[in-house]
């Protein structure tokens, strides 16, 4: 589609008054007028003319195979025949993405030019490069040319195993609190691995007399810390967890939290598995041992689906319950907003505390505390703080309830919340609470 710039409306309509004017104070001088905006009318059709002339650009999409949540990542756009054109780009993008800003391209003399965009995606799904606008401005800047190229490129968007990866280098060397090495510090550790003499400095609550009365020497135990723990993954999929934190949902930042803690519980030897629950049981994958194991928590992660339906507590964790055959650590992975909204998630998490260690995770309200810590200027400013300062104490509360019932709570930041996991799992491994 060929239609006037700017540049050619402003020019018109300088000469139509012109004329006018020109016609009016000297009637002899009236072709002036008409020349002008025949120079005009010229230029615009030889801008028109020089655009129908132009080589068609041929459009190609090149995109990453898969994009991750709150990652920025690259597309390009290789475009073929745009020489001695200037172009402005704008792709035309469907699905859980920011948008993308139009995109200046000079091509000069070159056959091919490769542009390269940036992706973020705000959520899983599927994010489609449906098609590129093209815009190329006449030699004259009187007339463009606006062509649509389709695209149909689909990526999908998965849960952010990009930032899992880069925070599980922080434990990669860290195997010998993790269980892969033996351990021999004092009080770690109760699987029993070997017996050694015994040399000052080892502490003497290991000592084996049955088999130092044998070997007439001192000897003594080593262990090393327990493995084939089951640690199950429950998450909340639920209203409260579809809320956006940063420009990700805390859905999300939890699907990325439990994911790293899966990738360090894998890698200690222990059977991860996973439940994805709301109104009811979405999801349910039985704990097995081996890294390849973390390909399969994903994909289920990766199909969750986002839901406004309220969490039923008492249904969905009795269900888990059943279905969990030995004494398992549970990491619930949820949010409420009040007592109110808490107490039903309070009894069954109590009740699945009484056979199995359950971790009750959840975002901390990182808004509400800012709320409380503001400058107070209006009365405005001092019902939110006191709004706020109501909704924290019923949070301690709920904390305090759970601690009592057994339950380690962790809170943190939505960015935070899986080292924080990480170190408490770490806790409870090192004190052989499972």
């Amino acid at each position: 589609m060929i239609h006037p710039t700017a540049r050619a409306a402003a020019a018109l309509g300088v000469a139509a008054p012109l004329a006018l004017a020109v016609g009016l104070a000297a009637p002899g001088a009236w072709p002036f007028g008409i020349a002008w905006l025949c120079v005009v009318l010229a230029a615009l059709g030889l801008d028109v003319l020089a655009l129908l002339g132009a080589p068609r650009v041929r459009v190609e999409a090149r995109c990453p195979n898969a994009l991750h949540v709150g990652e920025e990542e690259t597309a390009t756009l290789v475009l073929r025949g745009a020489r001695r054109s200037s172009l402005d780009v704008l792709v035309d993008v469907e699905g859980p993405a920011a948008p993308i800003h139009p995109l200046a391209v000079a091509a000069g003399a070159q056959a091919q030019v490769e542009v390269a965009f940036p992706i973020r995606t705000e959520r899983r799904g599927t994010v489609r490069l449906a098609a590129v606008w093209l815009r190329c401005s006449g030699p004259l800047g009187f007339a463009t040319r606006t062509e649509r190229r389709a695209c149909g490129v689909d990526v999908p968007v998965l849960p952010n195993i990009v930032a899992v990866k880069r925070q599980a280098l922080a434990f990669a060397t860290a195997d010998a609190p993790l269980g892969v090495k033996p351990q021999h510090q004092r009080g770690s550790g109760t699987e029993f691995e070997a017996l050694r003499d015994y040399v000052a400095g080892l502490d003497t609550r290991a000592i084996d007399w049955k088999h130092s009365a044998r070997h007439r020497a001192l000897v003594c135990k080593e262990f090393q810390t327990e493995r084939n723990h089951h640690v199950v993954l429950a998450l909340d999929t639920g209203r409260l967890m579809g809320e956006v934190v940063g420009g990700v949902t805390k859905l999300d930042r939890a699907c990325t939290a439990l994911l790293l803690l899966s990738y360090v519980s894998l890698k200690a030897g222990d059977r991860v598995g996973f439940c994805a629950f709301d109104a009811r049981t979405r999801a349910f994958l039985a704990p097995t041992g081996g890294m390849s194991a973390l390909a399969h928590v994903q994909r289920v992660v990766a199909a969750i689906d986002y839901r406004l339906e309220e969490t039923n507590f008492t249904r969905t964790l009795s269900e888990l319950a059943g279905r969990l055959t030995r004494r398992s650590l549970v990491i619930v992975a949820t949010d409420f907003v009040d007592t109110v909204t808490a107490e039903l998630m309070v009894r069954n998490v109590g009740h699945l505390a009484k056979r199995h260690l359950v971790l009750f995770a959840t975002p901390a309200e990182t808004a509400l505390a800012r709320y409380l810590a503001a400058e107070l200027n209006d009365l405005e400013d001092v019902s939110r703080a006191v709004v706020a300062h109501d909704l924290l104490r019923e949070r301690r509360t709920v904390f305090a309830r759970l601690a009592r019932l057994g339950v380690w709570c962790v809170e943190a930041p939505v960015d935070r919340l899986g080292p924080e996991l990480i170190n408490r799992y770490l806790a409870i491994k090192a004190r052989d609470l499972i």
